[in-house]
C-alpha cells in the first residue's frame, strides 16, 4: 500500500499527487472478452439485435439466481423502476427512503407521483419503518424500500406495513443484485424487485435493468408496458414505452453472469483488505457488509465521526482527491 511519510508531503499542500493517474469509484469490471466476442459473433450471423434470444437467456439466468418466475430485461434501471410503478398503477404519494439515488424519485416524479421522503436509520442507512408508519396518509399508493450498499432494509417490517394497510411493496434492488435476506436472494420480495445494470454495477450490461417478480399477471403487464403496450398477441393493452434491452447489452450481462462468483470474490477480498487497514484509525469506520445475509461486496463505505477526527468528511475528500483518489460523496446532492 502506498502511503505518505510525512503530512507535509500530502498533494493538497504541494506535493506530488501519490497516484499519477485518477483512481475512479466504480471503475467497471472486465468479463470475458473472448466470451463476449463469441456471443455478439452469433448475434451478428442471426441479425436479431435487440430483445431476442440473448435477451431471454439473460432474463431466464437473472430470474434464477433471483429465485423468481419472471425477470423482464429492461434498457436502464430508471426505466425499469418507471415501468414498474406505471404497471402497479400507482398514484398519489409513495413513501421512500430520504437517502437513496436521484432514479429512485425521478421515477416516480415522471409519473405525475408525489415522493414522500421517510427518515432513513442512521445505522443501517436504509428507510426506518418506524418513520414510514406515521407517514401514511389517504393519499399513499406504495413504500418503496431501497436495499443501500447492497444490505437489505427491514422486509418483514415494511411488509407488514403495507399489508395491514393495503400498499403496494415495491423495492429499489439496483445495488443488491447477488445479495441475499435471511437465506433468500434479493429479488423476490415484495410485488417486484428493480436491478441497475448500469456499467458501475459489478454485474453490467454496459446499461441495462431488471424486474423481478413472482406474479404471473403483473409480469404480463411489466412485458407490455416495456413493449409499447403489446401483450403476447400483437394486441396492445396498456399504455406503454419501449423500454426493450438491446441483445448487444444482453450478451455483456452473460459474461457477467458466467463470472458472478468469482467477482463476488474478488469484492470481498476487496472489503476485508479496507477493513483491517482502517481498523486502527479512530473516527473512520467501514460501513459492515456482513450482518444481515449474503453480501455482494460492491460498495466501500466509511463513516467520518468528525468529533474525533477533527477533520471533516470534505476535507478528507479534498486532501484525497489531490492525491487522485477519486473518492466521492455518495448520494450527493440529497
Amino acid at each position: 500500500m502506498q502511503q505518505r511519510e510525512n503530512w507535509r508531503d500530502l498533494a493538497v499542500f504541494g506535493g506530488s499527487p501519490l497516484f499519477r493517474e485518477p483512481l475512479h469509484v466504480n471503475k467497471p469490471n472486465l468479463a470475458s472478452r473472448n466470451r463476449l466476442f463469441e456471443l455478439l459473433d452469433g448475434m451478428l450471423t442471426s441479425r436479431w439485435f435487440s430483445d431476442g434470444p440473448l435477451v431471454r437467456e439473460f432474463e431466464d439466468r437473472v430470474g434464477h439466481l433471483a429465485g423468481v418466475r419472471h425477470c423482464v430485461a429492461t434498457c436502464n434501471g430508471t426505466m425499469a423502476l418507471e415501468i414498474a410503478v406505471r404497471a402497479l398503477g400507482l398514484s398519489g404519494e409513495v413513501i421512500v427512503p430520504s437517502f437513496t439515488f436521484a432514479a429512485t424519485v425521478q421515477a416516480l416524479r415522471w409519473l405525475n407521483i408525489t415522493p414522500v421522503f421517510c427518515d432513513v436509520d442512521p445505522k443501517t442507512h436504509n428507510i426506518d419503518p418506524s418513520h414510514v408508519q406515521r407517514l401514511i396518509t389517504a393519499r399513499t399508493s406504495a413504500i418503496i424500500g431501497v436495499h443501500l450498499w447492497g444490505q437489505p432494509c427491514d422486509i418483514d417490517a415494511l411488509a407488514s406495513i403495507a399489508k395491514r394497510h393495503r400498499l403496494a411493496l415495491l423495492f429499489d434492488a439496483a445495488h443488491a443484485f447477488g445479495s441475499s435476506c435471511g437465506g433468500r436472494p434479493i429479488g423476490g420480495f415484495g410485488r417486484a424487485e428493480v436491478f441497475s445494470f448500469h456499467a458501475t454495477k459489478f454485474v453490467n450490461t454496459a446499461e441495462g435493468g431488471a424486474i423481478t417478480t413472482n406474479d404471473d399477471a403483473f409480469a404480463a403487464r411489466l412485458r407490455a408496458v416495456r413493449d409499447f403496450g403489446f401483450d403476447s398477441n400483437d394486441q396492445i393493452v396498456d399504455v406503454g414505452t419501449n423500454g426493450k434491452m438491446s441483445e448487444v447489452c444482453a450478451a455483456m450481462g452473460l459474461t457477467y453472469l458466467e463470472a458472478l462468483n468469482e467477482l463476488i470474490a474478488a469484492n470481498q477480498v476487496t472489503y476485508r483488505h479496507y477493513k483491517a487497514e482502517l481498523a486502527a484509525i479512530r473516527g473512520i469506520s467501514l460501513f459492515p457488509l456482513e450482518t444481515a445475509g449474503k453480501s455482494n461486496y460492491q460498495y466501500i463505505v466509511t463513516v467520518v465521526d468528525e468529533s474525533i477526527t477533527q477533520i471533516s468528511r470534505d476535507e478528507i475528500l479534498r486532501v484525497l482527491q489531490a492525491e487522485n483518489i477519486l473518492a466521492k460523496r455518495y448520494l450527493h446532492p440529497g
